[in-house]
């Protein structure tokens, strides 16, 4: 059952497990929601924002480059002469956007909305852009964001009267551009319900429409298998990242700065870190993922290790195996050092692809591509995941 917006009267979740809450197989959509523009002098929760100089979408509010913040709008950028108008591919409130000609999580060239403490549903739509992250309060919110018009959304706690947004780096030397954004005000409770955060690489990353893209990670499909009133889902996965990077860049970061005890984060790596171009030993790998795993586990929150799965063609005789890829044999030895629960994907994987056998696997991944499942094929590493979590009582 998809779960509908929360308006700020609406119950909040509450903490159970993912045993309890494993659901059917319904993909959360990232739709928005439609809310009025707020009348004047008052005090909204809601906005809907336009970005361009093109004409306005009927129900959202303009706002041009040039608009600076101010007190009496309660919105606008920070600095507006590092902003610039750009047109787009799309229609609609996707015709238009504005260009960051500065960003970065630090950067002070934000778009500035004044909004009172409570939680807020936060909804992007990207311009012509090939890649690129939203960032708000200093920290990632959205990863790698990409094909044109691309739509996210995001649960964020605001709790010093502004929320502080900004397009930033998905990929060096790419426009970073915003057409539209929505904000709904969830719960006049600033604290984030209970979430299960994802990290890894390409093969657990969102792809873009989420509803529709022909590639998957299974970061992106695990909410079909995750009861949306017992937990949120919050992927922080990228393409090509490697353990050390997830750490140092500022993924980490995003969660660590919002995770609570009663959430899980699950952490795959180590399909990049084996590459030689990344320098990185076993030994190296697994004491960043140690590290990783400790600060985690000192919010009370409860880490999870997960190893990747093999490619589709590991396969010898009609049995597919490939446990000794991707460092797993670290990650499963690191998971029993730190007392840490483990779902082994690898194995998992193989057991399901030697039943469905080497053509039926093959399908299940981009064409002409062995690592990568296509949408179909993330669908199924989810369900092992969250059936995984579920056995374990998670």
């Amino acid at each position: 059952m998809i779960g509908s917006p929360m308006s700020p009267s609406t119950s909040r979740k509450h903490p159970k497990t993912l045993a309890a809450g494993l659901a059917a197989a319904v993909l959360v959509s990232c739709a928005g929601v439609s809310l009025a523009a707020p009348a004047a002098n008052a005090e909204p929760g809601n906005y809907r924002f336009d970005f361009g100089n093109g004409p306005v979408e009927d129900g959202y509010i303009g706002v041009n480059a040039a608009d600076a913040y101010s007190p009496e709008t309660r919105y606008g950028f920070n600095t507006p002469e590092n902003m610039v108008n750009v047109g787009a591919s799309g229609t609609g409130v996707s015709s238009d956007a504005v260009r960051f000609l500065q960003f970065g999580t630090k950067s002070s060239n934000t778009f500035n909305v004044d909004l009172k403490e409570g939680l807020y549903k936060v909804s992007v739509t990207l311009g012509d852009t090939a890649r690129a992250s939203i960032a708000a309060e200093g920290v990632f919110q959205a990863m790698n964001l990409t094909g044109n018009g691309a739509r996210d959304s995001f649960e964020i706690p605001v709790t010093d009267g502004q929320l502080n947004l900004l397009v930033t780096e998905g990929k060096v030397g790419t426009a970073f551009t915003l057409s539209a954004l929505e904000i709904e005000k969830v719960d006049r409770d600033p604290e984030m319900d209970p979430t299960i955060w994802v990290g890894g690489d390409s093969t657990v990353a969102s792809y873009y429409p989420l509803e529709s893209s022909v590639q998957g990670g299974w970061g992106q499909m695990l909410p079909q298998y995750v009861d949306p009133e017992a937990f949120d889902v919050r992927n922080i996965a990228t393409g090509g990242q490697i353990a050390r990077g997830f750490r140092n860049d500022g993924q980490l970061e995003a969660i660590l700065q919002y995770i609570k005890p009663g959430d899980l984060f699950l952490l795959e790596m180590g399909i990049n870190d084996t590459a030689a171009k990344n320098a990185t030993t076993e030994a190296e790998f697994k004491e960043i993922m140690r590290d990783m795993v400790r600060q985690v586990a000192a919010t009370g929150a409860t880490p999870v290790l997960v190893t990747p799965q093999g490619r589709a063609t590991d396969f010898v005789e009609g049995e597919h195996s490939s446990v000794n890829r991707w460092y797993r044999n670290s990650t499963v030895a690191l998971a029993g050092e730190e007392n840490v629960p483990l779902v082994d994907l690898n194995v998992l994987a193989s057991a399901y692809f030697t039943e469905i056998g080497p053509e039926a696997t093959l399908a299940l991944f981009m064409t002409g591509d062995t690592l990568h499942p296509n949408r179909a094929g993330a669908a199924e590493l989810a369900r092992l995941v969250a059936e995984d979590l579920a056995r374990q009582g998670l």
